[in-house]
């Protein structure tokens, strides 16, 4: 669903003030394409991108021209990882911060009540 015009205003507005909230969007975006949500990661990355470099400055930075940047976070773009980790990299350069990646292991599920019972006897 494309979001409408005065709410893409509001977030790059928010982005040019408040540098926290531009952390929050790179770090939500990047933790939605690990989540494997690629659609909400690759449109979060365009309001990111939209709302701090350009995407005329980050073609100059990364070597990929703009248009081809713009097709790759759009709703139908289909980056290949070498140009997103080439683009994540030069905005984690371009913003001051490091994404960083680290393992948790989830919780087991509780044990149902047959399952209690059954260890019990």
């Amino acid at each position: 669903m494309a979001l409408p015009r005065e709410f893409k205003a509001t977030v790059a507005a928010r982005a040019s003030r408040d540098p926290a909230f531009r952390e929050a969007l790179l770090r939500e975006a990047i933790e939605a394409l690990l989540a494997g949500d690629v659609a909400t990661g690759k449109s979060v990355l365009r309001d990111y991108i939209n709302a701090t470099i350009g995407f005329e400055a980050l073609a100059s930075a990364t070597g990929i021209a703009s248009k081809s940047l713009m097709r790759m976070f759009g709703p139908d773009g289909n980056p290949q990882a070498q140009n997103l980790f080439a683009v994540l990299s030069h905005l984690q350069e371009h913003a001051r911060v490091r994404v960083e990646v680290r393992t948790v292991r989830k919780r087991s599920a509780p044990a149902t009540p047959t399952r209690a019972l059954a260890r019990a006897a």
